[in-house]
């Protein structure tokens, strides 16, 4: 059964081929390790120490660190295939913690996850594992991978949308796309866990990681306080209709769309941070409604398979965030217009791009225009 699922999986024969598998030391990536070796492929693991050597080794709800990597260990023991361990700490730290605190130093909302897989795990890991004379480097990603009819390979959402990471992929390029492959994009979780405890594998019952691994208790100001120490600086809390409404303390405590924690209460209506000025220190707020935006600018933008044309009349949609649901919307450039009111766009968040369940694409939101009538329009 673990064989055909495999040849089905992986989506090609890969018997008597080599496969590198990024291992984290979860389910996902452990399964992704038994499935390559029971294609028949020579199946390489290799495991990247990201950060906390000493503070991670008893951590739950991480990865790629402390216990995980001794579960990576246990795991292509079990299978039979070869594993590495490579010290990525410093490069991690370069990469996406400085640049995660940075990003909240400047009033932006940072998605770190993006960040790894643009650096650390897509570019680095594929450098290995072509280094290592592999045919291709799997990953447990939950996204699909599909050949297209001009044979162009592209990156559809996984099929089950509770699990799918699209989002976080949306800067894979092409060739990245050409050589990758991810085997659970068309799995559920219970099936993935299935398979673990049919081979009889340790991780069969781990909890999923989190999200951003090295927040394992989601306080992001003190990881922040921690790497740049100058980032508590007190500011104005001022309406959208410029009265000083209080004081924060400190930009990285608050992002967009934000109400609770503001500490200014006795208001007739709710206050929501409608948006970050980190030249002045101040956090602006207002009503829900001052939220709502018509059009988000990007940068970085990245195309899989070419920029969507902008005369095709294509029906597309438009996620924000990662948790939020894809909304209508259209390519203007290098700006998204959005067909109805948005609310909650945070610059320094990724929008990204879909036509049905492809990924087209996206960019780095940069700027907000508020959505134009009386009742939304900001001073």
């Amino acid at each position: 059964m673990i064989r055909q699922q495999a040849d089905f999986q992986l989506g090609e024969d890969l018997s008597g081929k080599r496969i590198v598998v990024a291992m984290s030391g979860g389910v996902d990536s452990s399964v992704v390790a038994a499935l390559a070796a029971a294609s028949g492929a020579e199946t390489i693991g290799i495991t990247l120490q990201l950060y906390d050597h000493g503070e991670a080794v008893n951590r739950t709800g991480s990865c790629c660190a402390g216990q995980d990597i001794r579960d990576a260990r246990a795991v292509a023991e079990r299978l039979g295939i070869a594993h590495y361990v490579f010290d990525h700490e410093s490069r991690f730290r370069d990469s996406v913690i400085d640049n995660f605190a940075d990003e909240y130093l400047a009033g932006r909302t940072p998605i770190p996850c993006i960040q790894c897989n643009m650096g650390v795990k897509f570019t680095d890991l594929l450098k290995m594992a072509r280094d290592l004379g592999a045919d291709c480097l799997a990953t447990g990603h939950y996204v699909r991978r599909v050949v297209g009819e001009d044979g162009r390979a592209q990156l559809h959402r996984a099929f089950d949308p509770a699990r799918d990471q699209s989002y976080f992929l949306f800067a894979t390029t092409d060739e990245q796309i050409d050589y990758l492959r991810f085997p659970l994009g068309d799995m559920p979780k219970p099936v993935v866990r299935e398979i673990a405890k049919e081979m009889g594998l340790v991780v069969a019952l781990k909890p999923d990681s989190q999200d951003i691994c090295f927040v394992p208790d989601g306080d992001y100001a003190r990881i922040v306080r921690k790497v740049r120490p100058e980032a508590e600086t007190v500011g104005d809390i001022v309406h959208i209709d410029g009265r000083v409404m209080g004081q924060h303390k400190g930009l990285i405590h608050y992002t967009v769309g934000q109400r609770r924690g503001l500490e200014i209460g006795g208001q007739p209506e709710p206050l929501y941070v409608i948006r970050l000025d980190a030249a002045k220190q101040q956090v602006i707020v207002g009503p829900k409604i001052a939220l709502a935006v018509q059009a988000a600018a990007i940068r970085d933008v990245n195309w899989i398979g070419g920029a969507p044309d902008e005369d095709a009349h294509e029906e597309l949609t438009v996620k924000v965030r990662s948790l939020s649901r894809p909304v209508p919307g259209r390519m203007d450039g290098n700006v998204i217009r959005f067909l109805k009111p948005e609310y909650g766009v945070a610059p320094g968040q990724a929008a990204v791009v879909y036509a049905g369940d492809r990924v087209l694409g996206g960019g780095w939101i940069v700027s907000t225009e508020p959505w134009q009538n009386d009742q939304t329009h900001v001073a």
